[in-house]
């Protein structure tokens, strides 16, 4: 399983005719068991970039190609959940035939065993979060995009989810794509990191850490993020 990206282009035009260029030169492979983290500034277009490769966009130059049949997760910035569903009901839409034990452990790793017939409106940001993490990963997907998934988060929330995160990802061997604006996200959940530039958008680095997820100890976390953070990426 393999997801093989060359975007040469990507373009719109706005409402008073102003063509506005989004992506320029995006190319790299993504295997089955990776986690790719897409870093870069705010508005360079990362989330076009992820509509993309979720087949939800088609108007671009390039080509995007994945394996057969590949069965898709995605959560939005947004959780875009339906209000008028419970939290069970809202991830049995998405995976109607998800067997009830899988469901219930993914209920408890991600702590919503005590929502499961609450609704959206009486949910915070956070457990929203989990609930749409829940819906992605009851499909059991092949390939599964996060956009930004711990974003207004505050630090204790977001970091206790990224581990939720991280125990989900290592229980499937799975394409996994995350878009985030925190470099220590990026190192601790990512396997190879994507550094984009400002619009329109080009892969200025890849960085990628060999050094398995679950054995990564603080002090290399610490040395791989001082380093990047010393990159002149704004000159490359």
């Amino acid at each position: 399983m393999q997801l093989d990206v060359n975007i040469t282009g990507k373009s719109y035009e706005s409402a008073a005719g102003k063509r506005h260029d989004v992506l320029a030169g995006v190319t790299f492979t993504l295997n089955a068991g990776e986690v790719g983290v897409v870093f870069g500034p705010s508005g360079c277009g990362k989330s076009t970039l992820l509509r993309i490769l979720a087949g939800l966009d088609h108007n671009y130059q390039g080509q995007v190609v994945r394996s057969a049949g590949v069965r898709l997760g995605m959560v939005f910035q947004d959780p875009r959940l339906l209000p008028w569903r419970s939290v069970e009901e809202n991830v049995r839409l998405a995976a109607p035939h998800v067997d009830d034990s899988r469901l219930s452990t993914l209920f408890e790793v991600l702590e919503l065993s005590a929502h499961r017939s609450h609704f959206p409106g009486e949910l915070s940001l956070g457990l929203a979060r989990r609930v749409a993490l829940a819906r992605a990963f009851a499909v059991e997907p092949d390939f599964l995009i996060l956009d930004e998934p711990l974003a207004s988060l505050d630090s204790a929330l977001a970091g206790r989810l990224r581990d939720q995160i991280a125990t989900l990802v290592a229980s499937r061997k799975m394409m996994t794509l995350l878009v985030t604006h925190d470099l220590d996200d990026a190192v601790r959940l990512g396997d190879r990191l994507f550094f984009l530039s400002a619009r329109p958008a080009r892969i200025l680095h890849v960085e990628t850490i060999t050094t398995p997820r679950p054995t990564r100890s603080e002090q290399e976390i610490t040395e791989i993020k001082t380093r990047l953070a010393q990159l002149d990426l704004a000159n490359m």
